[in-house]
């Protein structure tokens, strides 16, 4: 069977509900409120189950914060089950995350750690990062970057990283990467190939290349890997088996990749 937009939203809202209730009945039943009689007749089965939703009902009127505790606490369990579930995706593809041959590389392509980066050209934060991505690179000799082109916000993205690639393969990557960052404005089609001419590349080859198979094939790999990861935005980061979402300062930075480092020994 195949549902509709609003039956999939109403079949869900209603096992979340279900959850909602049977997550309650247990608080109910373990609430040191509830008096021994009264909980061990709901425990005997004494009580009928419309009794025992109306009693739950009046309880969530008479303390509305309970409501409010059991959704926290439902959001917090999923989001510890999400993260424990990123954590044992990244360790089952750490080759893919770590070691793709046609990730473009950074910094020192043989240091002792490894920085992952999922970006797009258009994002704010990610602009914000260049600078402190580069800062990292010039105070750690032994840090290595792999790039994940991850465009995320429109087709000029999917442009700009497609170009990047293509450019990977005429060994101007990384003077590519920092230049179109340093653009003062959106990112466009227009941009791109100005900002291409501007650092040397050959134009009409990079063009070519960017419609070959193996470049879509690695944006798109890119996407499922993040999507795993649970990475929904950008920047997101990866150094060892943590996972880092979001822009942050130089110093944060540095303290995730030593914890790499200093996980590996």
């Amino acid at each position: 069977m195949i549902m509709g937009a609003k039956q999939v939203s109403r079949y869900c809202g209603g096992i979340v509900r279900m959850m909602l209730l049977a997550g309650l009945t247990g608080w109910f039943l373990l609430n040191p409120g509830i008096q021994g009689a009264e909980r061990s007749a709901l425990a005997a089965g004494e009580m009928s189950q419309d009794q025992l939703d109306q009693r739950i009902h009046d309880y969530i009127l008479a303390h509305p914060e309970v409501l409010m505790e059991a959704l926290q606490s439902l959001d917090q369990r999923q989001r510890e089950a999400e993260a424990a579930q990123a954590k044992e995706t990244l360790k089952a593809r750490a080759d893919d995350i770590f070691h793709d041959k046609q990730s473009p590389v950074g910094g020192n392509a043989q240091g002792n750690v490894t920085l992952v980066e999922f970006f797009d050209y258009n994002c704010p934060y990610c602009r914000l990062m260049a600078p402190i991505m580069d800062q990292a690179v010039a105070d750690d000799p032994q840090l290595k970057i792999v790039y994940k082109e991850f465009p995320i916000l429109g087709p000029d993205s999917v442009f700009a990283a497609k170009a990047a690639l293509a450019a990977e393969r005429q060994g101007k990557y990384g003077a590519f990467h920092k230049a179109l960052y340093g653009a003062k404005t959106r990112v466009t089609e227009a941009v791109v190939l100005k900002i291409a001419a501007e650092t040397g590349i050959d134009v009409e080859r990079m063009k070519s290349d960017m419609q070959k198979p193996d470049i879509q094939a690695l944006i798109d790999r890119n996407a499922e890997l993040a999507q795993a990861l649970r990475i929904t935005g950008t920047p997101g980061f990866i150094a060892g088996d943590q996972i880092y979402p979001g822009a942050t300062n130089l110093e944060t930075l540095k303290k995730f990749v030593e914890q790499a480092r200093g996980a590996q020994k």
